[in-house]
């Protein structure tokens, strides 16, 4: 099965404001959950792009290319910090109101290890990998941002799509790097600056929030094609309308890799 997009507008809507007035990522909260156990009341935090976990283990692979394996949990899952281990987090079966779905960086027998959309950059974490509790596919996409160049690129099947000079962040606010996935697919009702926005599962490192969100990356248009080519945004990689138009048809979790 290929996984689906979704484009949702009322729902995020203070989460596309806050991206569109930032030039970055924003949110719907002014507050994020630390995660590593059962909070208050025994309830475990949930793996949004609003939290920060401890205790799961990094990406040992930032810039490795992923295969295009992602999956979808049928509903919240356990998440371990090894396969079979207690469960730290819980991560949801939508995000941003639309489904999960997150890459596949490695697998053991009825286990996925999966990148999570959450603070630090790049964790990940154990879900199980039965077909009961997850649907698997396999995105024929990937997205790859090279900093230094300013450079977007889109491959389909290995083949390239498109390749676009694109505005990234600032020095004081850079577009962070390694690998990371396409979250969600936003339409905003009030398309300021942008008709779309693509979140991934990447933040600002050197902003804890920024518009009253958690400093979620993204990709997202500009109406002044002045900007591409230049490092002016606070971490989000601004991208000319094709670009835009192009990433909006590839599946939700499909890899992205941001390289300096």
């Amino acid at each position: 099965m290929t996984p689906g997009r979704r484009i949702t507008v009322a729902a995020t809507a203070a989460l596309a404001a806050a991206v569109l007035a930032a030039g970055c990522g924003g949110g719907e909260k002014t507050t994020t959950a630390s995660g590593g156990g059962p909070q208050e009341g025994g309830k475990l935090p949930e793996a949004t792009t609003y939290t920060t976990l401890k205790g799961l283990p990094q990406d040992q692979a930032p810039f490795g290319k992923a295969d295009g394996t992602v999956v979808r949990p049928k509903a919240p899952l356990p998440v371990s910090a090894q396969p079979g281990g207690p469960a730290l987090v819980t991560l949801p079966d939508k995000q941003l109101g639309g489904p999960t779905w997150v890459p596949v960086v490695e697998s053991r027998p009825g286990w996925n290890r999966v990148l999570l959309p959450s603070r630090p950059n790049r964790v990940t974490g154990w879900i199980p990998g039965a077909a009961d509790k997850v649907e698997t596919a396999r995105s024929t996409h990937a997205v790859k941002v090279d900093v230094s160049d300013r450079r977007l690129t889109l491959t389909e099947s290995g083949r390239k799509v498109g390749s676009w000079t694109v505005a990234v962040g600032e020095a004081k606010t850079p577009t962070p790097t390694g690998r990371t996935f396409l979250l969600a697919l936003l339409a905003p009702p009030k398309a300021t600056y942008s008709p779309l926005i693509l979140p991934v599962g990447a933040h600002s490192q050197t902003l804890d929030t920024f518009g009253g969100g958690p400093g979620t990356v993204a990709f997202h248009g500009w109406p002044h094609k002045d900007v591409f080519g230049k490092a002016v945004t606070h971490g989000c990689v601004r991208v000319p309308a094709d670009a835009l138009t192009r990433l909006s048809k590839a599946p939700l979790g499909t890899p992205v890799e941001i390289v300096d």
